[in-house]
Order: structure tokens, then sequence, then C-alpha cells
């Protein structure tokens, strides 16, 4: 029976479920590498549609599909018009938490949280590509964390909440459980209480979040992370006979944690949490969670990302089962392999160039909206940016376009002509965390001479550090930039003719890129950024192209 048969007798139940087609399947770990955080999915028939969180980058919250829980290509965003939503005056680690997307009688719903403002609400498509409609805010749902469960004709919103009453201490949180009407995407009567603290209150629980009800048999199955979503972070499970509860927790939680494997463990993943568990193409249960791979200690500069790891039901128990020595980086799967055309990689190592001549590729992202009349597009030129006098260092919207940091081992590398009028104009490539940690990579002047210039973010927006420069030959000469990672160091490297590439800075500290320095939620981005640094201009550069390399060791073995 041939791939595509095999599929379609399976969704019509032509098949046992243990049904398998003679045929294997590697999923590699991170199955999205880079800052692609808080994973949720669902399946449709063979479809598998995933989302991410996005905090204040634009547009927001992609929609990745995949057919075999390997290979992902991108298809959208669900905010992908301002007009839907905008983060200006933001910080990058502030807006989008911890969308949650599910499907019910034809239409695709992602519940979301828009941090420090309206808080959470639900939008809708019929295509998961989109178009997705203006948000729906929920003001009864009062919390983070917002995720859909359907039960004939109602639905019921799953959230993190306040606990009853004073909080006991600090991480103290409740799931609450409120029924939606899915016509009119208003809630109904109040919020119930179906979790206070976490599985063990008399151990004062932190951070019970990102919960998900599902129904297996005669149980309801209520999960949720818990311990924060950094080292501790864990995912546990309750399960009760109805919809509302009560719900008791499973006496042997967490399900998945990496918290108590050694600290100098070789190549560790650590943070495992925010789990969702789908069916895989081989009617067995997986879970989709967020992890993160440090290079030293709690250190990483690639952001949360995507894993998956498979799971076996034990007395009516869902538990996942990691291996020996935790999450593996890969996993054997007996089904088929169904590859994306024209997909970017997402796992293991790999290398691409994005070229500019028609569309940005989706997952290229701005900082909190896009001015779409602040760039072109052409064959001949690729992307070229309007200089903005906003900088990365403010919270507006600079003339940037960057893609995520998927590796601790790469590189990042464009092709760009500039011609800089004033001292103050400069372009070039960012490694980006957020506005107060960023290395910029840039040509300019300096006494009307053309130079290439390092420069590392201060607290003060305004007077960036100066690390260091060096002379070009031709001010509107093309130059090429690299930007290389080697796991706790990056290097800046130049070229004016293609070939020979200068050393500009070698082994500057990327530490201070890190989630563990910088806080919040996020990973780093190379950005194509320019700037004139709050003075007027009209003053253009132009990106040929950006090619993206990154070879970690673990996947050499």
């Amino acid at each position: 029976m041939k791939t595509k048969q095999f599929f379609a007798a399976l969704a019509m139940g032509l098949l046992p479920a243990t049904a398998t087609l003679a045929q294997s399947i590697v999923l590699t770990n991170p199955i999205l590498t880079g800052f692609y955080p808080d994973p949720s999915v669902v399946k449709v028939g063979p479809d598998y549609y995933l989302v991410n969180s996005t905090f204040s980058y634009f547009p927001g919250i992609p929609v990745m599909h995949s057919r075999d829980l390997k290979n992902w290509k991108q298809v959208g965003n669900v905010i992908s018009r301002p007009s839907q939503m905008n983060f200006l005056g933001d910080r990058m680690t502030r807006g989008l938490f911890a969308p949650a997307i599910d499907y019910h009688n034809g239409t695709y719903y992602v519940t979301c949280t828009l941090i420090d403002h309206k808080g959470n609400f639900v939008v809708t498509a019929k295509n998961p590509a989109g178009p997705w409609s203006n948000p729906t805010f929920l003001p009864e749902v009062r919390g983070i964390d917002p995720s859909l469960y359907f039960e004939g004709d109602k639905a019921y919103v799953i959230y993190n909440s306040d606990p009853p009453g004073t909080p006991l201490y600090d991480g103290h949180r409740s799931i609450k459980i409120i029924e939606l009407n899915p016509q009119t995407l208003q809630t109904v009567g109040e919020a119930k209480i179906v979790v206070n603290g976490g599985v063990d209150l008399s151990k004062k629980p932190i951070w019970i979040e990102g919960p998900h009800l599902m129904k297996r048999g005669d149980w309801y199955y209520l999960y949720a992370a818990e311990g924060g979503t950094s080292v501790n972070h864990t995912e546990v499970v309750f399960r009760s006979k109805e919809a509302l509860g009560p719900f008791v927790p499973y006496e042997k939680n967490p399900i998945l944690s990496q918290r108590e494997l050694p600290k100098d463990r070789k190549d560790p993943i650590t943070s495992a949490g925010h789990a969702q568990f789908v069916e895989g193409p081989d009617r067995k249960t997986y879970a989709i969670f967020l992890a993160v791979r440090p290079y030293e200690g709690n250190y990483y500069n690639t952001g949360r990302e995507t894993f998956i790891v498979p799971v076996e039901w034990k007395d009516d128990w869902p538990v996942t089962v990691p291996g020996p020595n935790g999450v593996q980086y890969s996993y054997k799967a007996n089904f088929p392999e169904v590859k994306q055309p024209g997909a970017l990689p997402q796992s293991g190592n790999f290398a691409y160039t994005l070229t500019f001549e028609k569309q940005l590729d989706p997952a290229l992202l701005f900082l909190r909206t896009v001015d779409s009349t602040n760039f072109s597009l052409s064959k001949a030129k690729g992307l070229t940016l309007k200089l903005k006098p906003e900088t990365v260092a403010e919270t507006g919207n600079p003339a940037f376009i960057g893609k995520r940091q998927q590796h601790m081992y790469g590189s990042a590398e464009t092709e760009l002509t500039f011609a800089a009028k004033a001292a103050n104009e400069t372009a070039g490539l960012v490694a980006f965390q957020d506005e107060k940690h960023f290395y910029y990579f840039c040509k300019s002047v300096e006494n009307g001479k053309p130079v290439v210039q390092l420069f590392k973010s201060t607290a003060d927006a305004k007077a960036p550090e100066l690390l260091a420069k060096a002379p070009l030959k031709a001010a509107a000469g093309k130059v090429q930039l690299r930007i290389n990672a080697d796991g706790d160091t990056y290097s800046f490297r130049f070229s004016e003719d293609g070939k020979t590439y200068t050393s500009l800075k070698d082994k500057v500290d990327a530490r201070f890129l890190s989630t563990q320095v910088a806080g919040g939620f996020i990973g780093c981005l190379y950005g194509m950024y320019g700037t004139s640094a709050g003075q007027p201009t009209t003053n253009t550069a132009s990106f040929k192209w950006l090619k993206y390399e990154g070879h970690d060791p673990v996947y050499k073995k």
C-alpha cells in the first residue's frame, strides 16, 4: 500500500490502530530549533498544525504544518496585520504569551495572552494559513495561558489564574475553567478553580501554567507545566470522570522532567515542560513541549525550543518515555517520513540562503509591528531598507528584519550595499537578544571615511559601546558581513571582495546575549538593520541575501 492510500485508509478507520507502513522515521530534537517556545499542536485528519509564542515580535504566532511530526513548514502567522494588534512601546519579552491551537466543526481557534494590556483573547480561521480574525478579548478570563476544550456544543477555556483568597507564597497560582460559547466567543457563567497550587499544595508548588484538557476513554485529563519555565520546569497530570473535576493528581508526577539529571552531563537538554499531547501517524501518543540546549550551565542564546518525546499510557495515566538519560536528541518511530516541498529545514544541522526577490519568508520577524512602506524587494538589490531614526535599543519599530539563531555553532552572513552620509547613519547585522542586549556589526563613516564598526549595547540606549572598528576601501562599495557563533562567543568578520575575510573582533562574550543574563523568555535573532540614530534621513541600505548555517556538534555523531 502506498503512503497516501495508507493514511487515507487509516483516517477513515479502515485499518486497525496498530497498522503501519513498513517504514520508519527519525524524529530529531528539537523539531523546531531556535526561538520557538510554548508549543501547542492540533491534529486535523492527517495534518498537524503547531503554534508558538512570539512575544513582541511581528508577525505574531507562526503556524507550522506537518504530516509526520518531523518536517515542518510555516504556512502563515496568526497575527499578520497591524490592524489585529501591535506591540509598540512593549519590551521584546512582553507581548504574546503561550498560544494554544484547536479545531472544532470546520473552524480553527487560537487562544493567547496579550500580556500587560487587554489580556486573553481568541481568534478564528477556516484555513490555518490564514487570514485569522481580529481578536475577541475575554475579560472574564483573568490570567494567562488559555487553551480550549470542546465537548458537544460546549467549549471550555482552561487557564492559569490567581489562587483562591490571598496567595500563600510567591508563585502560588491555580488552574481555572470557564465555559465559552463557540459561536459568540463569549464566556458563560463563572470560572471554577480545578487545581489549587499544583500537585501537592503542602509542598508549595509554583507556576502551575500552560494547562490543557483532553478526554481518553472514560477519563478527562488535565495536564500542565509546574515549577517555572527554567531548570525546574516539569509537566504534571491530573484526571477526573467529569470535565470540571474534581481532578486527582497522578501519584508518580511529574510525567516529564529533566531537573533530576546530573548537571555535568554531556549535551544537556534542560527546562522541559509546557507540553501538549498529540496522536502520531502511528496512532501512538506523543508530547510536544519546550526545552532548552545550554552551551554551559544555564546559558543559552537559541531560546526555548520545540521538542518531541513518546508517551505511554500506564494504568490509564500518560507518562513520557524520554529514555534512560532524559530527553534524547532523536527517536525512531514506525511511520513514514513526509517531506514538505519548499520548506526551510528546522531540525539538525542545515544551511540555506534567503533571497529577497519577490516576498519575505514568513519566518522573518519585525520588531513590534510591520511598516510595509519602509522596505522593498527586487532581484537587483534584494531587500532595501529605509533607515529610520528609531534604534533597536528603544521600544519602537526600527528598520529591522531578522531571523532566529537556531544553532549554538554556525553563522549568519549578508551582502550589504550602503553609503553612510554621516556618522550617525549605520547599517549592517545585529545579533539581538533584546533592547538592552545586542551586538551591532555595521558599516558607517568616521571623519568622512568608510568604516566597519562593532558596537555593544549599554544601559544608555543612546550610547552603545564601540568595541572595534576598521577602515574600508570604498564608501559606496559592497561589503560582506559575517557573524560566527561558537557556543559562548561570537566573532565578526567582513570582506570587500567576497573572498578574503578580515576579522574585526573574535571571541566576543556570547553569554551577554543569553537568557540567563538578559532575563525574559525570548531567544536571539540575526537582524538586517539600519538606523540614523535619532536624526531624519532619506538614506537606504540594501541586503542582497542572508545566508544561514548551523553545525552543532551533537548532530555529527
